[in-house]
């Protein structure tokens, strides 16, 4: 344990000094239980201190590993720190706040006048700043996923023959990737004998009969792709496969799908609303997120998404509750800052 010679101003009484050595001591012994403490004095939410909790015992963490404590940690080990988190650059910056604050107060009860947090967060090109977005896995928001699903239900008019019965097809693609979870190989080489009208369970083949599976499309898309069976049988459309290039029957290229995920989603209307692309894979996982919202044990969910071993379907259920806590913080941290910044001037400046 590191041992502290506290220096502070010679008025402070003795029972002042006991409680600032005290809570000093406090931060250094047992700085999660401090840290407790501190937040029980912040008035936050329940759920906003859950994540705060959660992400202080990270930064406890890291820097046990380093052989560091709050006094010993510098600029140089938060930069690393905050830099090295598997975030994106917004949550690195509210990380490193919620840091700030903690050793602002840590700081004050030592009387000393320097906080690393808050130098690393005022220097506007410090190193965490240009450290590479490790995007975590990517889900659609619930808004986001109604938003999609209500435009692939939408009517299809003022097109010719060509644009709808490609329009269809495509709208039938995301579906599948949103409603069934179905990857971009499978959908390219799957066959009519795989679906069948009006029934919401698909076989997805596989070259090793042992790995083909069943997976349970949800009710709009199976109406989505009901849709787009009945237009590809009145489009006289040749070949077998479910979703061909074109009328020739040849199969779909990766990238012709992808543009039609990008497509779909700017007619939805959720692209502006995004940091990050959604691909088919951010599809693939949201049905799984839906899925996991429902309920559904994990176990299940791997085996419609074809995952051979059960670790990758906890693994994918871990990564959406990381997700959804952050999701639900963002919001609460937004509305916050809303509320804050609303509040009469006059009335913030009576209180300060």
């Amino acid at each position: 344990m590191v041992s502290v010679n506290p220096v502070g101003p010679t008025d402070l009484s003795a029972a002042g000094a006991d409680l600032f050595d005290s809570e000093r001591q406090d931060w250094l012994v047992d700085p999660r239980t401090a840290f407790d403490a501190w937040l029980a004095s912040q008035n936050f939410r329940h759920s906003s201190a859950e994540v705060y909790r959660a992400q202080w015992g990270l930064f406890l963490e890291w820097l046990q590993a380093r052989h560091k404590n709050l006094v010993t940690v510098d600029m140089g080990s938060i930069a690393e720190f905050v830099g090295g988190l598997s975030i994106r650059k917004p949550q690195r910056a509210r990380y490193l706040r919620l840091i700030e604050r903690v050793l602002d107060h840590v700081r004050e009860i030592e009387l000393a006048s320097t906080n690393p947090a808050r130098f690393i967060a005022q220097d506007g090109e410090a190193e965490w700043r240009n450290a590479r977005d490790n995007e975590p896995t990517g889900f659609l928001t619930i808004a986001e996923r109604s938003a999609l699903i209500a435009y692939l239900s939408s009517p299809v008019t003022n097109l010719t023959s060509a644009q709808r019965w490609r329009e269809r097809r495509d709208r039938a693609l995301i579906a599948v990737f949103l409603g069934g979870g179905i990857k971009t190989g499978e959908a390219r080489t799957m066959s009519v004998d795989c679906v069948t009208a009006g029934s919401p369970w698909v076989v997805i083949e596989a070259s090793n009969p042992l790995f083909t599976r069943r997976t349970r499309l949800a009710p709009f898309a199976v109406s989505v792709l009901d849709a787009w069976l009945d237009e590809r049988k009145q489009a006289e459309l040749s070949g077998e496969l479910v979703f061909p290039a074109s009328p020739s029957g040849r199969p779909m290229h990766k990238a012709t799908m992808l543009r039609a995920v990008d497509a779909l989603v700017e007619a939805a209307g959720i692209s502006r609303s995004r940091e990050a692309r959604a691909s088919p894979h951010t599809l693939r996982n949201s049905f799984a997120a839906d899925l996991f919202e429902s309920g559904v044990e994990p176990e299940v969910v791997g085996q419609w998404l074809g995952f051979a071993q059960a670790v990758s379907a906890n693994r994918l259920h871990r990564a959406w509750k990381t997700w959804n806590e952050q999701e639900k913080f963002d919001a609460e941290t937004r509305l916050e800052e809303t509320s804050t910044s609303s509040e009469d001037p006059d009335q913030t400046r009576e209180r300060g």
